[in-house]
Order: C-alpha cells, then structure tokens, then sequence
C-alpha cells in the first residue's frame, strides 16, 4: 500500500511540475469536493445535494486554484526566490493579511448568491427558475443586506408580487 501512495505521490509532484496550473485547479476543485460532501454529512444532510457539490467544484476549480497558483507565482517573485524561515513567514503573513480575507469574502458572496440560489432553487424546478434570483430575493437577500430586505418587501409588497420557486 505504501508504493502505491508513494507512486502517486510522483505522479502528482510530476504533474505539478510540468502543467503547475492545472494540476492546482484540479487538485482546488477536488478539495472543494471532499470538504463539501464532509461538510453535508456532519451537517446530517442524508442525501447529497449534487448541485450544491458541484458549484462549491467549480469555485474550487475556476478561481481558488488559479488565484492560488498565481498569487504564490508573484509572492515568489516579491521574495526573488528565498526560501528561509524568516522568508517563508513574511509570505504567510503577507498572504493572510491580503488574499485570505478577500478569498473568503468572495466565497461566501458566492455560496450566498448562487449556491444557496442555485442549490435551494432549482431542485426539480426549471432551469429559468433555477437562475432566476428573483425567486428567492426576499428569503436570501436578508443573508446579505440584513433588514434591508425585509423592509423593502414591507414598503414594496415584494412578496405578494413574487412567488417562491417551489410553487407551480
């Protein structure tokens, strides 16, 4: 069993080093994979929720992973290459006090606005409603702009305008 994972260990590094790119877009959408999919089971979610996995994938694969490949190219370049201690701390530093509070405020823009959108919407519905942010504007809106929503659907009589996806 151990040659095996050390085999693959090879490839991987191997893959790494001739197409870095998209070895680390797979390897983020992978990632992004098994965290959701840990994530719905301790949640107790009995059934996986596909569509949910599959954009948390996305993410993983279109942005996490190039974002990372890209910004660990340019932190390299900053340091010219060092690799000491004191170097390899000022990168994590560096690192934690720009990009991670950014990645993270994106990703949760993202699983606010088109995971739970997408994922809660269009489970069985049409593809039109699934998209459709208005359907679920007065429920979701309220995760983002707190009690802006709620008012403007009182003042606006929003909710007697819109009706939820799940009704046909």
């Amino acid at each position: 069993m151990g040659s095996v994972a050390k085999k693959g260990l090879q490839q991987y590094l191997l893959q790494l080093q001739h197409h870095p790119l998209r070895t680390k877009a797979i390897t983020a959408g992978v990632l992004s994979a098994i965290s959701d999919i840990v994530a719905q089971k301790l949640s107790g979610i009995q059934k996986l929720q596909l569509r949910r996995l599959l954009l948390k994938v996305l993410f993983g694969f279109a942005y996490l992973g190039p974002f990372g490949h890209f910004l660990h190219t340019i932190l390299d370049k900053m340091f010219k290459g060092k690799k000491d201690t004191n170097t390899v701390a000022k990168k994590v530093a560096l690192e934690q006090l720009t990009s991670s509070p950014w990645n993270n405020m994106l990703f949760m823009i993202y699983y606010g606005v088109v995971v739970e959108i997408l994922a809660g919407c269009g489970m069985g519905e049409s593809p039109v409603c699934a998209t459709a942010v208005s359907c679920h504007f007065p429920q979701r809106c309220s995760l983002l702009l707190g009690n802006i929503s709620e008012f403007a659907s009182e003042v606006y009589d929003i909710d007697k305008r819109l009706k939820p996806c799940s009704s046909k």
